[in-house]
């Protein structure tokens, strides 16, 4: 039973689409889901990513929807977009990032993963260093971070401007050689590995 019905991760659709700059909005506690529903009736697109939470009580199971990435919430636009925003009274701090191509990409990469209905959960942050690109499976084309724990495989997919991270649980990792047209263009790929989840 939903505690409260989900509400929708983007607005609109297509604003992995646009062309504005994203913007970061870094917010007070527990603000997350007020300042999206500020920015879609103000029309600023937005992308709050979030996760499924079940907890069972006295033999019931209740569903919440939390946010990946607490105290943070992605907007696009222009002056106008960023001022309306900051209207809202729940931001502590508009972020823009330098590297839009970057940040771009790592937000379509993450909603990209959302839409395969793998599971995703907060994860330390990951840094540069032991990047992946995986080359086959139903997550081909995706870079992140392989890490072991407690004997469970995750890809980690990082946020860098943000500093955060989501990881999904991957069964089974073959490393494969690098081709040349695979990391192409693409820094810090130390290796390739085809997927099986």
């Amino acid at each position: 039973m939903p505690i409260l019905k989900r509400e929708p991760d983007a607005f609109p659709e297509t604003i992995f689409e646009m062309g504005d700059p994203w913007w970061v909005a870094h917010l007070k506690s527990r603000q997350e889901k007020v300042l999206a529903r500020y920015l879609r009736e103000h029309d600023v697109p937005f992308y709050l990513p979030q996760m499924e939470k079940r907890v069972r009580r006295s033999g019931r199971t209740f569903v919440s929807y939390l946010p990946l990435f607490s105290g943070y919430v992605f907007f696009r636009g222009g002056r106008e977009e960023k001022l309306r925003a900051l209207k809202s009274n729940v931001i502590v701090n508009v972020l823009e990032p330098a590297d839009q191509t970057e940040i771009s990409g790592e937000l379509t990469q993450l909603r990209d993963l959302q839409l395969t209905d793998a599971q995703l959960v907060p994860h330390p942050y990951v840094g540069p260093g032991d990047t992946v690109l995986i080359t086959d499976g139903a997550f081909q084309g995706y870079r992140g971070v392989v890490v072991k724990e407690k004997g469970v495989t995750r890809l980690v997919v990082s946020v860098s401007f943000i500093r955060q991270s989501v990881a999904l649980e991957v069964e089974v990792l073959t490393p494969r050689r690098p081709e040349a047209n695979v990391v192409a263009g693409v820094s810090r790929i130390h290796d390739c590995f085809s997927v099986i989840t």
